[in-house]
């Protein structure tokens, strides 16, 4: 098991929500203050790491078997995306989907940083 950090379609209620395979929801929580935050072509949301200028994103953290992230979860991923480790609010350290650098498509990316939180 790992705890992951979902904050785009496969949070409650989102349209990927069902590839969690009843994963248990641990908690609502935030990112450190340490990310920018990206709508990736108006489809799905990217955080990227900074040394500066970051804030705290909203998102809900799974407690997934690994098997499903492998499976399920990471397959219906973008290619904009890549797992990475991110640290949370609270100090702890946890796995996530960062915005791959360097970014090899041409998908327009819109900071929506100022949210805090993805808004489709």
């Amino acid at each position: 098991m790992a705890l992951m950090f979902l904050n785009g379609g496969a949070m409650r209620g989102g349209p990927l929500h069902h590839l969690l395979g009843g994963a248990p929801l641990m908690a609502e929580t935030r990112t450190a203050p340490k990310y920018r935050f990206y709508s990736v072509g108006g489809r799905c949301p990217a955080l990227a790491p900074v040394a500066h200028g970051g804030a705290a994103i909203a998102g809900e953290l799974y407690d997934l078997d690994l098997d499903l992230l492998r499976d399920s979860l990471l397959p219906a991923e973008p290619p904009e995306l890549e797992l990475g480790v991110i640290e949370l609010a609270d100090g702890g350290s946890s796995l996530a989907m960062l915005l791959r650098r360097p970014l090899t498509s041409h998908v327009p990316l819109v900071d929506i940083t100022a949210q805090g939180r993805w808004l489709p």
